[in-house]
């Protein structure tokens, strides 16, 4: 395995760990980032470094961001992102995957890509349930920014340092279990 392989994994494991946080802003960064020849994707996945997919990934992230700043449709938008976050997770991490075997490729895009952002985006999403019934949804616009924020900073590191990135993911899923461990329910005594 050659360091390009390695990177590309650490690319593909940050950009589906932000996904969980939201599903558009990652795809966009990768479609950026392609676009301007900063990451090449594998070949079957040129056409996201298109400017109509860069356009159109634009306009579905701003329109994303803007979404989960109105309560009670952040709770909605949590319960469609989560099966989508598991697909987007995976795509990013078959489009960025460099010189592996398709079955180890698909393997780790699902497993890895898809299991992260779906872990991340479940947990995001009993956190901003948990922020609707204990605050009547006042207190989410600001785990909203949050959200949006870290999806910001994983998607750029993923891309420009994805050693830092995969890091971050590691502290994230700390977190992520964390708040699991907090939140589910215990066996009565």
């Amino acid at each position: 395995m050659t360091s390009d392989t390695i990177i590309s994994i650490f690319l593909g494991v940050g950009l589906a760990a932000s996904v969980g946080f939201r599903v558009f802003l990652p795809l966009f960064a990768l479609s950026l980032a392609a676009y301007f020849d900063i990451w090449e994707l594998n070949d079957n996945w040129q056409w996201v470094g298109s400017l109509a997919t860069l356009i159109t990934l634009g306009v579905a992230t701003i329109v994303e961001i803007f979404a989960y700043f109105i309560p009670w449709v952040d709770n909605v938008l949590d319960s469609i992102a989560i099966p989508l976050a598991a697909l987007a997770g995976t795509a990013v991490m078959v489009s960025t995957v460099a010189n592996l075997d398709p079955v180890v490729t698909w393997s780790l895009a699902i497993i890895a890509g898809g299991g992260t952002a779906t872990a991340v985006k479940g947990a995001g999403a009993t956190g901003r349930l948990a922020s609707t019934v204990s605050t009547g949804g006042l207190a989410n616009p600001i785990v909203s920014t949050a959200e949006t924020g870290t999806a910001l900073v994983v998607s750029v590191a993923s891309i420009f340092a994805p050693i830092l990135a995969a890091v971050l993911v590691i502290i994230i899923l700390i977190i992520v279990f964390r708040i699991y461990r907090k939140l589910r329910p215990r066996p009565k005594t």
